[in-house]
């Protein structure tokens, strides 16, 4: 009897679930879907999917650091017929009056009929590149230097503080994550990205595993976070890997803008943690209008500089802030205790960018 039972429970567990295997492919199925862009451009799709995995399919490049997971925001796009109620997830991002003028998250909008949208223009002018590994490096424990030659086409013209976004190739498929550029942007031929391992995280295993000379595919660049032309001194906060696009601003104010005054304050946790240590250090002592303060939450004693977490290094060593701008990228829990101690240091907000991760 037991082992009817079991034979019994086995068959029904495989029942129920080639049921909902096929339940889902029916529900999937949309049909073909008209998508029109800007009232100029369309065309037709199956239903079933994201709006933004649609998009990327046909090449239209919509920015989405968080990889699609509806955390970032950043793929908004205006929805003006088709769209519907935005769900529950879109509402934790969206504003009620992006709602009510029709925005939607493309991650989380499925395409399920016929959709009319907007992308702004500058969305159209992002490319696809080709490229190879020319570098791949470890600088600490968990984060590799990454060095990608361009292939097709050969040069990228960006601004310091922007991204990119791989195309990750997984035995399910292809995926895409955000990757700030840490290089100067006055070389135009090849990118550098400083890429943590994240436990099972897609983008990064695929990456930590390339070779040099192994082909690398991406789009770019994307973003609102990148230095500002202004005559404003640069106060620059970075936690772990967020030193990424401060250094390509650093790096671009050591070519372009050196009259201006900037500051780096840099926190990590343990010595070895800190990487590029000695560029930034030698560049200090090249340039009395950079200023350099790393800082570490758990130091050894062999450490002889600042120590705590980096917004109370901010607080204590912050140099005037009312002809200042900031520009922030790090965890978020850093993110937001280092805009209190810029607020408290006369840099209002619309002089300060972030970037969150």
């Amino acid at each position: 009897m037991i082992l009817i039972s079991l034979i019994f429970m086995n068959v029904f567990a495989i029942t129920v679930s080639l049921l909902i295997i096929v339940a889902d492919k029916v529900m999937s199925n949309y049909g073909s879907c008209k998508i029109i862009i800007n009232d100029d451009k369309e065309f037709e799709v199956n239903g079933g999917t994201s709006l933004l995995r649609v998009l990327f399919e046909r090449k239209y490049f919509i920015p989405s650091a968080c990889g699609g997971k509806g955390t970032c925001g950043y793929c908004k796009l205006k929805v003006t017929d088709g769209g519907g109620p935005a769900l529950p997830t879109e509402k934790l991002i969206l504003s009620p009056r992006e709602m009510s003028s029709g925005m939607r998250m493309a991650c989380q909008l499925k395409v399920k009929n016929d959709l009319k949208i907007e992308i702004p223009s500058e969305y159209l002018e992002i490319q696809e590149y080709i490229g190879e590994i020319s570098v791949s490096e470890s600088v600490t424990s968990d984060i590799n230097r990454i060095r990608i030659r361009l292939t097709d086409p050969k040069t990228i013209k960006y601004k310091p503080g922007q991204y990119v976004q791989i195309k990750v190739v997984t035995d399910e498929g292809t995926d895409f994550r955000a990757y700030s550029m840490a290089s100067n942007p006055n070389r135009t031929d090849e990118i550098e990205l400083n890429v943590k391992r994240i436990p099972d995280g897609i983008g990064s295993t695929y990456i930590h595993s390339l070779k040099v000379g192994d082909p690398i595919e991406f789009s770019g660049p994307y973003g609102d976070f990148y230095l500002q032309k202004t005559h404003r001194k640069i106060v620059c906060v970075a936690g772990g890997v967020g030193l990424a696009p401060l250094k390509s601003i650093v790096q671009y104010w050591k070519d372009n803008e050196r009259h201006r005054r900037i500051e780096l304050y840099y926190g990590a946790r343990t010595i070895k943690d800190l990487y590029d240590h000695e560029f930034f250090e030698e560049l200090a002592r090249e340039n009395e209008n950079f200023l350099y303060i790393p800082g570490l939450s758990d130091p050894d004693e062999k450490w002889t500089g600042e120590t705590g977490f980096i917004h109370q290094i901010l607080e204590r060593k912050m140099t005037e802030g009312e002809n200042s701008e900031a520009y922030l990228c790090g965890p978020p829990i850093m993110i937001d205790a280092v805009m209190g101690v810029l607020d408290k240091g006369s840099i209002s907000d619309d002089r300060i960018w972030f970037d969150k991760f």
